[in-house]
């Protein structure tokens, strides 16, 4: 009976949120301090994002996307844990290219795809993105950027600097210990404007339901 309850529960929540959804257009996020044009670009100087480029949006391009991902991640992540600040984490990234430009393509390989895979630091414009509790406006940010093949696919990103990319085994899942490291890089407005509070409220509401 209670299992039926609990079902039936979901299915109106997921029904009324449809409908909201519908009738309501949902903000970007649910923060009370609204980002401005200075502000993203102060936030995008400092910061270094990370994004990786599939050839396609075949199955098989997007999931060697997330194998590069992950290989490139494994290898310049104990480098990167040495990197105090943006500037180091650029000359580590930058120190380490040709390897990282190595590893995505021997990754390619041993997969069996023939395309080849480059890499640079770069300035790019990316549209608005959710990462974790966080969305960062749209606008021009720095980046490591992966290409494999023709780069025509969905990409993948996350944070290189500070790093909100590597800490857990699960990816876009942001850890306490790299969100302070967030708060420490931005200013209290910076933080605040970007960090999607709203989610942690749906999570407790949804957690109260089933106590």
């Amino acid at each position: 009976m209670r299992k039926k309850i609990i079902i039936t529960t979901i299915a109106i929540i997921s029904i009324t949120a449809a409908i909201a959804s519908k009738n309501h257009p949902p903000a970007a996020n649910t923060n009370s301090i609204a980002c401005t044009a200075d502000m993203q670009k102060s936030i995008a100087g400092k910061i270094l994002r990370f994004h990786v480029l599939a050839n396609s949006d075949s199955e098989a391009d997007q999931n060697v996307k997330k194998q590069v991902r992950d290989a490139v991640g494994a290898y310049i992540e104990p480098y990167l844990l040495e990197c105090e600040n943006i500037e180091e984490t650029r000359a580590t990234v930058n120190d380490h290219m040709d390897e990282i430009i190595a590893v995505s393509k021997e990754t390619l390989a041993a997969n069996g795809f023939t395309y080849g895979a480059s890499a640079e630091l770069t300035h790019t414009d990316f549209p608005e993105k959710t990462y974790g509790d966080y969305t960062f406006p749209e606008g021009n940010y720095e980046a490591l950027e992966i290409t494999l093949g023709d780069g025509a696919g969905h990409n993948w990103w996350c944070v290189l600097y500070p790093n909100m990319c590597f800490r857990g085994s699960v990816y876009e899942v942001v850890e306490d210990e790299a969100k302070e490291n967030l708060k420490e890089v931005l200013t209290p407005d910076e933080y605040e404007s970007i960090f999607d509070s709203g989610k942690y409220e749906i999570k407790l509401k949804i957690l109260d339901i089933f106590r």
